[in-house]
């Protein structure tokens, strides 16, 4: 497996598994939001961004997408990893793991603190994974869709 960064040319190969993505969320988003965000991830500012994980035969099997921004607790930057999906291929194979250091090098690179995400609660598969890689903070999201 080949993690590199988010291309231009990728977005026919991304756009199927951010399907998958969204409908394992059970999501429905514009297709705004979408072109939105895959212009952003592939954006040349780099305050977002973005990993694909290739296979050998070089299929998309997976990707990460991240957000750098201030923070009022640091001097430099935190890194947001917002977004994480590996498809029916690429699982059981230590992508996920990969996609995620990938981004952990980002933010060494870039002098962040601290890199944080979510799960949904009952994403057991996933959890057992972050357990391996990362803590488990004590803290709760809380959100207002307005």
């Amino acid at each position: 497996m080949i993690i590199r960064r988010l291309k231009n040319k990728d977005k026919e190969t991304w756009l199927p598994l951010w399907q998958g993505y969204l409908e394992f969320y059970q999501a429905d988003l514009d297709r705004a939001v979408t072109e939105k965000a895959w212009t952003e991830i592939i954006s040349a500012d780099r305050a977002r961004g973005g990993f694909a994980a290739i296979t050998e035969e070089g299929e998309m099997a997976g990707f990460v997408h991240y957000l750098f921004h201030a923070s009022t607790w640091s001097l430099n930057d935190y890194c947001y990893l917002e977004d994480l999906f590996v498809g029916h291929e690429g699982r059981g194979l230590g992508t996920g793991r990969a996609l995620i250091e990938a981004v952990y090098e980002e933010a060494d690179r870039r002098g962040s603190e601290r890199v944080y995400w979510i799960t949904n609660g009952d994403n057991i598969t996933a959890q057992k994974l972050y357990d391996r890689i990362a803590e488990k903070s004590d803290f709760l999201q809380y959100r207002s869709n307005r």
